[in-house]
């Protein structure tokens, strides 16, 4: 990101979530405004050292005027996924300079954090490149400056992978008598790796980076 865009300017988060990926790139000398509904996030977002001014609402709610910031950046949400030729028209008139989009590159889940290390049949998810979903929803005219991919690992560490099983089992909606409760503790287990505090699970996952030039 700091090779494609080297001056971020005065920064507008977009979906920040706690707040990682913005303050690290950041120039600490510009104005960094972060758009995040979720309050657990917005109580991260306020405990940080400075903080960004906070909207606490969704984009769609954001009430900023147009050229609000150099930068415009979306890290990991879902409106480039679900609504990408809405979300770039608001991104640029909010922008001066640039829109940042990072979106997810793997073939595989994108949803539960840990659906990753299941197999497709127990997840149920879409397994398309995320990537792929926002290009084919963008026109000609709207496709990126610059975009470069990386690939990484994602990785949790629980104290109690069957107690990680059983609440994965729980959001895929499984009976408490389903056979495949088992199994997915089993699987997991398999896969886990003892570590100080608990057991690692890892999932390989990749990341689309995408920029849109908006200064002439």
């Amino acid at each position: 990101m700091r090779a494609a865009v080297p001056r971020i300017g005065d920064l507008l988060d977009v979906g920040a979530g706690g707040g990682q990926l913005g303050q690290a790139v950041r120039d600490p000398l510009a104005a960094w405004i972060a758009v995040e509904p979720n309050i657990g996030m917005q109580q991260r977002l306020r405990a940080l050292v400075p903080p960004p001014h906070l909207l606490p609402v969704g984009w769609q709610q954001a009430d900023l005027p147009a050229g609000s910031a150099d930068t415009v950046l979306a890290a990991n949400i879902a409106a480039p996924l679900t609504d990408a030729g809405v979300f770039l028209r608001q991104c640029r008139a909010w922008a001066r300079n640039n829109v940042i989009w990072l979106v997810p590159a793997q073939r595989g889940p994108r949803g539960l954090c840990l659906a990753g290390c299941l197999p497709s049949a127990w997840h149920g998810e879409d397994e398309t490149p995320g990537i792929d979903v926002v290009l084919r929803n963008l026109p000609p005219c709207d496709q990126p400056s610059i975009a470069a991919q990386t690939e990484w690992t994602f990785s949790a560490v629980v104290r109690d992978v069957e107690r990680t099983s059983g609440f994965l089992a729980d959001r895929l909606g499984w009976a408490l008598d389903d056979g495949r409760r088992r199994k997915l503790y089993e699987h997991l287990a398999a896969q886990a790796v003892p570590v100080p505090g608990g057991h690692r699970l890892s999932v390989p996952r990749a990341s689309a980076l995408l920029v849109w030039r908006t200064a002439s």
